[in-house]
């Protein structure tokens, strides 16, 4: 899945992760670092399994729970309106 952000939407690598920016409504939110992995990863267009693979060779983490994690992130940026489509 390619994950594309909405036009006006940036985003900056910070020291606890990734801040985007919705330059249109002036609001920003923080990713953590895990999260930031998985947007920057999504964004670069690897697709979800390869993202999965990609933070379970990274973390101690059950690949179940990063499916979970990217459904949920996903989600989130959908309802903040910060993707397309």
């Amino acid at each position: 899945m390619t994950m594309t952000l909405r036009p006006g939407v940036v985003t900056a690598d910070t020291e606890y992760g990734m801040a985007l920016l919705d330059q249109s409504s002036g609001e920003y939110y923080t990713l953590n670092p895990t999260a930031a992995v998985i947007v920057r990863a999504l964004l670069d267009g690897t697709t979800t399994d390869q993202a999965v693979t990609t933070l379970t060779d990274q973390y101690d983490v059950a690949a179940e729970q990063v499916e979970e994690d990217i459904a949920r992130i996903l989600q989130e940026l959908r309802d903040a309106r910060l993707l397309t489509g």
